[in-house]
Protein backbone atom coordinates (compact mmCIF):
# COMPACT_ATOMS: atom_id res chain seq x y z
CA UNK A 1 0.00 0.00 0.00
CA UNK A 2 3.04 2.29 0.10
CA UNK A 3 2.25 3.51 -3.39
CA UNK A 4 -0.87 5.11 -1.91
CA UNK A 5 1.10 7.25 0.54
CA UNK A 6 2.73 9.60 -1.97
CA UNK A 7 -0.30 11.84 -1.41
CA UNK A 8 1.06 12.70 2.02
CA UNK A 9 4.54 13.66 0.83
CA UNK A 10 3.47 17.14 -0.28
CA UNK A 11 4.08 20.18 1.96
CA UNK A 12 1.31 20.66 4.51
CA UNK A 13 -1.74 22.44 3.06
CA UNK A 14 0.12 23.52 -0.05
CA UNK A 15 -2.27 25.08 -2.55
CA UNK A 16 -1.74 24.04 -6.16
CA UNK A 17 -3.59 24.66 -9.41
CA UNK A 18 -2.89 21.06 -10.42
CA UNK A 19 -5.88 18.73 -10.12
CA UNK A 20 -5.25 16.18 -7.38
CA UNK A 21 -6.40 12.73 -8.41
CA UNK A 22 -7.97 10.79 -5.54
CA UNK A 23 -6.21 7.71 -4.19
CA UNK A 24 -8.28 4.49 -3.95
CA UNK A 25 -7.59 1.73 -1.45
CA UNK A 26 -9.47 -1.54 -1.87
CA UNK A 27 -9.50 -2.93 1.66
CA UNK A 28 -11.36 -3.03 4.93
CA UNK A 29 -11.18 0.45 6.40
CA UNK A 30 -9.66 -0.63 9.71
CA UNK A 31 -6.89 -2.59 7.97
CA UNK A 32 -6.20 0.26 5.56
CA UNK A 33 -6.16 3.04 8.13
CA UNK A 34 -3.73 1.15 10.35
CA UNK A 35 -1.22 1.45 7.50
CA UNK A 36 -1.65 5.24 7.25
CA UNK A 37 0.68 7.65 9.07
CA UNK A 38 -0.45 9.65 12.09
CA UNK A 39 -2.00 13.06 11.41
CA UNK A 40 -1.82 12.65 7.62
CA UNK A 41 -5.25 13.99 6.56
CA UNK A 42 -7.02 17.29 7.16
CA UNK A 43 -10.68 16.25 7.14
CA UNK A 44 -12.92 13.18 7.12
CA UNK A 45 -16.21 13.08 5.24
CA UNK A 46 -17.86 9.69 5.13
CA UNK A 47 -21.09 7.73 4.75
CA UNK A 48 -20.67 4.60 6.91
CA UNK A 49 -23.10 1.71 7.35
CA UNK A 50 -26.01 2.46 9.69
CA UNK A 51 -26.22 -0.99 11.26
CA UNK A 52 -29.80 -1.74 10.17
CA UNK A 53 -29.11 -4.54 7.66
CA UNK A 54 -30.23 -2.20 4.88
CA UNK A 55 -31.67 -4.20 1.98
CA UNK A 56 -30.15 -7.29 3.68
CA UNK A 57 -26.69 -6.08 2.60
CA UNK A 58 -23.88 -7.87 4.39
CA UNK A 59 -21.88 -4.65 4.81
CA UNK A 60 -24.73 -3.07 6.80
CA UNK A 61 -25.33 -5.85 9.32
CA UNK A 62 -25.45 -4.74 12.96
CA UNK A 63 -22.43 -6.98 13.74
CA UNK A 64 -24.15 -8.70 16.68
CA UNK A 65 -26.49 -6.07 18.07
CA UNK A 66 -26.22 -2.47 19.21
CA UNK A 67 -23.27 -2.91 21.58
CA UNK A 68 -21.21 -4.83 19.03
CA UNK A 69 -21.95 -2.29 16.30
CA UNK A 70 -21.03 0.64 18.57
CA UNK A 71 -17.80 -1.12 19.58
CA UNK A 72 -16.89 -1.67 15.92
CA UNK A 73 -17.70 1.94 14.99
CA UNK A 74 -15.68 3.15 18.00
CA UNK A 75 -12.65 1.28 16.62
CA UNK A 76 -13.20 2.97 13.25
CA UNK A 77 -13.56 6.39 14.88
CA UNK A 78 -10.42 5.85 16.95
CA UNK A 79 -8.36 5.13 13.83
CA UNK A 80 -9.88 8.17 12.14
CA UNK A 81 -8.82 10.24 15.16
CA UNK A 82 -5.26 9.01 14.83
CA UNK A 83 -4.84 9.75 11.12
CA UNK A 84 -6.36 13.26 11.20
CA UNK A 85 -4.46 16.37 12.25
CA UNK A 86 -5.22 18.08 15.57
CA UNK A 87 -8.36 20.18 15.25
CA UNK A 88 -9.43 18.36 12.10
CA UNK A 89 -13.16 17.91 11.50
CA UNK A 90 -15.15 14.83 10.56
CA UNK A 91 -18.59 14.82 8.95
CA UNK A 92 -20.21 11.43 9.50
CA UNK A 93 -23.51 10.43 7.88
CA UNK A 94 -26.19 8.57 9.80
CA UNK A 95 -29.92 8.02 9.87
CA UNK A 96 -32.18 9.25 12.71
CA UNK A 97 -32.85 5.70 13.91
CA UNK A 98 -29.21 4.94 14.76
CA UNK A 99 -27.76 8.44 14.95
CA UNK A 100 -27.25 8.08 18.70
CA UNK A 101 -25.14 4.95 18.11
CA UNK A 102 -22.81 6.95 15.88
CA UNK A 103 -22.65 9.77 18.42
CA UNK A 104 -21.73 7.38 21.23
CA UNK A 105 -19.06 5.69 19.15
CA UNK A 106 -17.27 8.79 17.91
CA UNK A 107 -17.43 10.67 21.20
CA UNK A 108 -16.28 7.53 23.00
CA UNK A 109 -13.29 7.38 20.66
CA UNK A 110 -12.20 10.86 21.73
CA UNK A 111 -13.90 13.15 19.20
CA UNK A 112 -15.69 16.34 20.25
CA UNK A 113 -19.29 16.59 18.97
CA UNK A 114 -19.65 20.06 17.45
CA UNK A 115 -23.00 20.01 15.63
CA UNK A 116 -25.29 17.94 13.47
CA UNK A 117 -26.36 18.90 9.94
CA UNK A 118 -29.83 17.65 9.04
CA UNK A 119 -30.41 17.03 5.33
CA UNK A 120 -34.13 17.23 4.48
CA UNK A 121 -35.41 15.74 1.24
CA UNK A 122 -38.74 15.09 -0.41
CA UNK A 123 -37.94 11.93 -2.34
CA UNK A 124 -37.84 9.39 0.48
CA UNK A 125 -40.28 6.50 0.28
CA UNK A 126 -41.88 4.86 3.36
CA UNK A 127 -40.77 1.28 4.01
CA UNK A 128 -43.60 0.35 6.33
CA UNK A 129 -45.40 -2.91 7.06
CA UNK A 130 -49.04 -2.82 5.98
CA UNK A 131 -50.68 -4.17 9.12
CA UNK A 132 -53.98 -4.95 7.40
CA UNK A 133 -52.29 -7.01 4.68
CA UNK A 134 -50.15 -8.76 7.28
CA UNK A 135 -53.24 -9.79 9.25
CA UNK A 136 -54.95 -11.16 6.16
CA UNK A 137 -51.79 -13.03 5.18
CA UNK A 138 -51.59 -14.61 8.64
CA UNK A 139 -55.19 -15.85 8.17
CA UNK A 140 -54.46 -17.17 4.69
CA UNK A 141 -56.84 -14.63 3.14
CA UNK A 142 -56.04 -12.91 -0.14
CA UNK A 143 -56.97 -9.24 -0.51
CA UNK A 144 -58.93 -8.20 -3.58
CA UNK A 145 -57.07 -5.93 -6.03
CA UNK A 146 -59.21 -2.91 -6.84
CA UNK A 147 -56.72 -0.73 -8.73
CA UNK A 148 -53.13 0.37 -9.42
CA UNK A 149 -51.50 3.28 -7.61
CA UNK A 150 -49.53 4.76 -10.51
CA UNK A 151 -48.27 7.69 -8.42
CA UNK A 152 -46.88 5.25 -5.85
CA UNK A 153 -45.14 3.37 -8.64
CA UNK A 154 -43.67 6.58 -10.06
CA UNK A 155 -42.41 7.86 -6.72
CA UNK A 156 -41.04 4.45 -5.73
CA UNK A 157 -39.09 4.27 -8.98
CA UNK A 158 -40.65 0.96 -9.98
CA UNK A 159 -41.30 -0.10 -13.54
CA UNK A 160 -44.49 -1.82 -14.63
CA UNK A 161 -44.07 -5.04 -16.55
CA UNK A 162 -47.43 -6.77 -16.90
CA UNK A 163 -48.43 -7.75 -13.39
CA UNK A 164 -44.98 -7.43 -11.82
CA UNK A 165 -42.71 -4.63 -10.71
CA UNK A 166 -38.94 -4.68 -10.52
CA UNK A 167 -37.02 -3.46 -7.48
CA UNK A 168 -35.42 -0.06 -7.82
CA UNK A 169 -31.92 0.67 -6.49
CA UNK A 170 -33.27 1.99 -3.23
CA UNK A 171 -34.98 -1.25 -2.28
CA UNK A 172 -38.64 -0.32 -2.60
CA UNK A 173 -41.20 -3.09 -2.43
CA UNK A 174 -41.33 -5.47 -5.36
CA UNK A 175 -43.28 -8.50 -6.51
CA UNK A 176 -46.71 -9.17 -7.98
CA UNK A 177 -48.57 -7.00 -5.45
CA UNK A 178 -46.27 -3.96 -5.46
CA UNK A 179 -48.19 -0.80 -6.28
CA UNK A 180 -51.56 -2.54 -6.31
CA UNK A 181 -54.47 -1.10 -4.34
CA UNK A 182 -56.23 -3.83 -2.40
CA UNK A 183 -59.12 -4.05 0.02
CA UNK A 184 -59.04 -5.98 3.35
CA UNK A 185 -60.54 -9.47 3.28
CA UNK A 186 -61.14 -10.27 6.97
CA UNK A 187 -62.90 -8.27 9.68
CA UNK A 188 -59.67 -8.08 11.68
CA UNK A 189 -57.81 -6.66 8.68
CA UNK A 190 -60.58 -4.12 8.11
CA UNK A 191 -60.21 -2.94 11.72
CA UNK A 192 -56.50 -2.22 11.22
CA UNK A 193 -56.70 -0.92 7.64
CA UNK A 194 -54.47 2.14 7.25
CA UNK A 195 -52.09 1.22 10.07
CA UNK A 196 -48.35 0.82 9.48
CA UNK A 197 -45.02 0.67 11.29
CA UNK A 198 -42.82 3.50 9.96
CA UNK A 199 -42.80 7.14 8.96
CA UNK A 200 -41.70 8.37 5.54
CA UNK A 201 -37.93 9.01 5.63
CA UNK A 202 -37.34 12.69 4.91
CA UNK A 203 -34.12 13.44 6.78
CA UNK A 204 -30.57 12.20 7.22
CA UNK A 205 -28.00 13.44 9.72
CA UNK A 206 -24.37 14.43 9.36
CA UNK A 207 -22.55 14.52 12.70
CA UNK A 208 -19.87 17.22 12.83
CA UNK A 209 -17.00 16.14 15.09
CA UNK A 210 -13.63 17.74 15.80
CA UNK A 211 -10.39 16.23 17.01
CA UNK A 212 -9.27 18.04 20.21
CA UNK A 213 -7.20 21.14 19.57
CA UNK A 214 -3.61 21.70 20.57
CA UNK A 215 -3.87 25.01 22.42
CA UNK A 216 -6.30 27.66 21.16
CA UNK A 217 -8.16 27.63 17.87
CA UNK A 218 -5.83 30.36 16.56
CA UNK A 219 -2.71 28.45 17.56
CA UNK A 220 -4.03 25.19 16.12
CA UNK A 221 -4.99 26.80 12.80
CA UNK A 222 -1.56 28.40 12.46
CA UNK A 223 0.26 25.19 13.36
CA UNK A 224 -1.78 22.61 11.47
CA UNK A 225 -4.20 24.45 9.16
CA UNK A 226 -7.13 22.77 10.92
CA UNK A 227 -9.52 23.62 13.76
CA UNK A 228 -12.03 25.91 12.03
CA UNK A 229 -14.76 25.58 9.41
CA UNK A 230 -14.87 27.58 6.19
CA UNK A 231 -17.96 29.72 6.76
CA UNK A 232 -17.49 32.20 3.89
CA UNK A 233 -16.94 29.49 1.28
CA UNK A 234 -20.19 27.80 2.31
CA UNK A 235 -22.58 30.74 2.61
CA UNK A 236 -26.01 30.09 1.21
CA UNK A 237 -26.94 31.89 -2.00
CA UNK A 238 -26.03 35.35 -3.25
CA UNK A 239 -27.47 38.05 -5.51
CA UNK A 240 -26.95 35.99 -8.68
CA UNK A 241 -28.86 32.88 -7.57
CA UNK A 242 -32.50 31.83 -7.27
CA UNK A 243 -34.25 29.58 -4.80
CA UNK A 244 -35.47 26.15 -5.93
CA UNK A 245 -38.97 27.59 -6.21
CA UNK A 246 -37.72 30.24 -8.64
CA UNK A 247 -37.58 33.30 -6.36
CA UNK A 248 -34.88 35.66 -7.62
CA UNK A 249 -32.25 36.49 -5.00
CA UNK A 250 -30.62 39.33 -6.98
CA UNK A 251 -30.34 42.75 -5.48
CA UNK A 252 -31.01 45.69 -7.75
CA UNK A 253 -28.96 47.84 -5.39
CA UNK A 254 -25.88 45.69 -6.00
CA UNK A 255 -26.26 46.04 -9.75
CA UNK A 256 -26.63 49.79 -9.43
CA UNK A 257 -23.35 49.87 -7.54
CA UNK A 258 -21.60 47.90 -10.25
CA UNK A 259 -21.48 44.39 -8.77
CA UNK A 260 -21.10 41.52 -11.18
CA UNK A 261 -21.16 37.75 -10.55
CA UNK A 262 -17.84 36.54 -9.17
CA UNK A 263 -16.57 40.01 -8.27
CA UNK A 264 -16.22 40.26 -4.51
CA UNK A 265 -13.14 42.42 -3.78
CA UNK A 266 -13.02 44.13 -0.43
CA UNK A 267 -11.52 47.33 0.90
CA UNK A 268 -12.30 51.00 1.37
CA UNK A 269 -11.86 51.83 -2.34
CA UNK A 270 -13.93 48.92 -3.58
CA UNK A 271 -17.50 49.16 -4.82
CA UNK A 272 -18.27 45.77 -3.31
CA UNK A 273 -19.09 45.31 0.38
CA UNK A 274 -16.59 44.08 2.94
CA UNK A 275 -18.87 41.19 3.89
CA UNK A 276 -19.08 38.02 1.77
CA UNK A 277 -22.24 37.29 -0.25
CA UNK A 278 -24.85 34.87 0.98
CA UNK A 279 -26.23 33.76 4.30
CA UNK A 280 -24.32 32.11 7.13
CA UNK A 281 -24.45 28.33 6.54
CA UNK A 282 -27.02 26.62 8.72
CA UNK A 283 -27.15 23.11 10.19
CA UNK A 284 -30.15 22.33 7.96
CA UNK A 285 -29.93 21.51 4.26
CA UNK A 286 -32.82 21.02 1.83
CA UNK A 287 -33.14 19.31 -1.52
CA UNK A 288 -35.19 20.98 -4.25
CA UNK A 289 -38.40 19.15 -3.46
CA UNK A 290 -38.22 19.87 0.26
CA UNK A 291 -37.33 23.50 -0.49
CA UNK A 292 -40.30 23.90 -2.82
CA UNK A 293 -42.64 22.47 -0.18
CA UNK A 294 -41.24 24.85 2.41
CA UNK A 295 -41.66 27.85 0.11
CA UNK A 296 -45.23 26.83 -0.62
CA UNK A 297 -46.00 26.84 3.09
CA UNK A 298 -44.01 29.93 4.02
CA UNK A 299 -45.01 32.13 1.10
CA UNK A 300 -42.91 35.20 0.34
CA UNK A 301 -41.21 36.81 3.31
CA UNK A 302 -38.94 39.82 3.64
CA UNK A 303 -35.81 39.72 5.77
CA UNK A 304 -35.40 42.35 8.45
CA UNK A 305 -33.41 45.45 7.57
CA UNK A 306 -32.04 48.06 9.91
CA UNK A 307 -29.23 48.02 12.42
CA UNK A 308 -30.10 44.76 14.16
CA UNK A 309 -30.30 43.99 17.84
CA UNK A 310 -27.86 46.27 19.66
CA UNK A 311 -27.98 44.02 22.73
CA UNK A 312 -26.32 41.25 20.70
CA UNK A 313 -23.39 43.18 19.36
CA UNK A 314 -25.40 44.67 16.52
CA UNK A 315 -25.90 41.25 14.88
CA UNK A 316 -29.48 40.40 15.81
CA UNK A 317 -31.20 38.89 12.79
CA UNK A 318 -28.20 39.41 10.52
CA UNK A 319 -26.60 36.02 11.15
CA UNK A 320 -28.24 34.44 8.11
CA UNK A 321 -26.45 36.40 5.45
CA UNK A 322 -25.38 39.43 3.53
CA UNK A 323 -25.79 42.89 5.03
CA UNK A 324 -27.87 45.47 3.21
CA UNK A 325 -26.11 48.57 1.86
CA UNK A 326 -26.86 52.18 2.45
CA UNK A 327 -27.04 54.67 -0.45
CA UNK A 328 -23.27 55.06 -0.40
CA UNK A 329 -22.67 51.34 -0.67
CA UNK A 330 -21.66 50.91 2.96
CA UNK A 331 -22.94 48.22 5.31
CA UNK A 332 -26.34 49.35 6.59
CA UNK A 333 -26.69 46.44 9.00
CA UNK A 334 -29.72 44.68 7.50
CA UNK A 335 -30.78 42.08 4.96
CA UNK A 336 -33.85 43.48 3.29
CA UNK A 337 -34.30 40.72 0.69
CA UNK A 338 -37.43 38.71 0.03
CA UNK A 339 -38.45 35.26 -1.17
CA UNK A 340 -39.42 31.84 0.11
CA UNK A 341 -38.05 30.42 3.36
CA UNK A 342 -35.82 28.01 1.43
CA UNK A 343 -33.41 30.86 0.64
CA UNK A 344 -31.99 30.38 4.14
CA UNK A 345 -30.77 26.87 3.36
CA UNK A 346 -28.57 24.94 0.97
CA UNK A 347 -30.16 22.77 -1.72
CA UNK A 348 -28.90 19.70 -3.50
CA UNK A 349 -30.32 16.61 -5.16
CA UNK A 350 -28.71 13.70 -6.97
CA UNK A 351 -29.80 12.86 -10.50
CA UNK A 352 -29.62 9.61 -12.46
CA UNK A 353 -27.02 11.16 -14.75
CA UNK A 354 -24.95 12.12 -11.74
CA UNK A 355 -25.07 8.59 -10.34
CA UNK A 356 -23.71 7.25 -13.63
CA UNK A 357 -24.70 4.25 -15.68
CA UNK A 358 -24.46 0.98 -13.79
CA UNK A 359 -24.12 2.61 -10.37
CA UNK A 360 -26.06 0.18 -8.20
CA UNK A 361 -24.90 1.56 -4.87
CA UNK A 362 -28.10 2.07 -2.83
CA UNK A 363 -27.11 5.23 -0.92
CA UNK A 364 -25.46 7.58 -3.43
CA UNK A 365 -25.31 11.10 -2.03
CA UNK A 366 -25.81 14.29 -4.09
CA UNK A 367 -22.55 15.60 -5.51
CA UNK A 368 -23.49 19.23 -4.83
CA UNK A 369 -24.17 18.43 -1.18
CA UNK A 370 -20.88 16.56 -0.83
CA UNK A 371 -18.96 19.44 -2.42
CA UNK A 372 -20.53 21.77 0.14
CA UNK A 373 -19.62 19.44 3.01
CA UNK A 374 -15.98 18.90 2.01
CA UNK A 375 -15.60 22.63 1.40
CA UNK A 376 -16.92 23.34 4.88
CA UNK A 377 -14.32 21.30 6.76
CA UNK A 378 -11.24 21.08 4.51
CA UNK A 379 -8.51 23.75 4.55
CA UNK A 380 -6.95 25.02 1.28
CA UNK A 381 -4.74 22.36 -0.23
CA UNK A 382 -5.98 19.82 2.30
CA UNK A 383 -6.71 16.13 2.00
CA UNK A 384 -10.06 14.45 2.69
CA UNK A 385 -10.34 10.86 3.88
CA UNK A 386 -13.44 8.74 3.24
CA UNK A 387 -13.04 5.33 4.94
CA UNK A 388 -16.37 4.14 3.47
CA UNK A 389 -16.00 5.50 -0.04
CA UNK A 390 -18.84 3.52 -1.67
CA UNK A 391 -19.30 4.67 -5.25
CA UNK A 392 -16.92 7.61 -4.80
CA UNK A 393 -19.08 10.73 -4.47
CA UNK A 394 -16.88 12.16 -1.69
CA UNK A 395 -13.80 11.70 -3.88
CA UNK A 396 -15.50 13.36 -6.83
CA UNK A 397 -16.51 16.25 -4.58
CA UNK A 398 -13.02 16.67 -3.15
CA UNK A 399 -11.43 16.64 -6.61
CA UNK A 400 -13.94 19.19 -7.90
CA UNK A 401 -13.11 21.48 -4.97
CA UNK A 402 -9.35 21.17 -5.49
CA UNK A 403 -8.62 18.94 -2.50
CA UNK A 404 -6.67 15.75 -2.28
CA UNK A 405 -8.65 12.67 -1.30
CA UNK A 406 -8.17 9.11 -0.09
CA UNK A 407 -11.04 6.66 -0.43
CA UNK A 408 -11.15 3.26 1.25
CA UNK A 409 -13.75 0.71 0.15
CA UNK A 410 -14.07 -2.98 1.01
CA UNK A 411 -16.61 -4.08 -1.61
CA UNK A 412 -15.01 -4.87 -4.98
CA UNK A 413 -18.24 -4.05 -6.85
CA UNK A 414 -18.25 -0.50 -5.53
CA UNK A 415 -14.53 -0.01 -6.12
CA UNK A 416 -15.07 -0.66 -9.82
CA UNK A 417 -18.04 1.72 -9.91
CA UNK A 418 -15.90 4.33 -8.18
CA UNK A 419 -13.06 3.93 -10.67
CA UNK A 420 -15.46 4.28 -13.56
CA UNK A 421 -17.06 7.44 -12.14
CA UNK A 422 -13.68 9.04 -11.49
CA UNK A 423 -12.56 8.26 -15.04
CA UNK A 424 -15.74 9.64 -16.60
CA UNK A 425 -16.05 12.92 -14.70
Amino acid sequence: MNDQLDLFDQPENEVSDEIKEPKLIHADCLDAMRDLPDACVDAIVTDPPAGIAFMSREWDKDKGGRDAWVAWMTDVARECLRVIKPGGHALVWTIPRTSHWTGWAWEGAGWEPRDKIVHLFGSGFPKSLNVSKSIDKSHGAEQEVIGIDHEWIRRAGLSHGGNTYTTNTFGSASGPNAGKITTPATDAAKKWDGWGTALKPASEDWWLFRKPLVGTVAANVLAHGTGAINVDACRIGDFQNVTPSGVDRRSAKLHELGYRPGEYPTGAESKTPGTPPGRWPANVALDEEAAAMLDEQSGTTKSTGGAGDKSRGGMGKLVFGKYALDRNGANAGGLGDSGGASRFFYTAKASRKERGEGNVHPTVKPLALMRWLVRLVTPPGGTVLDPFAGSGTTLLAARAEGFGAVGIEREAEYVEIMRKRLEEK
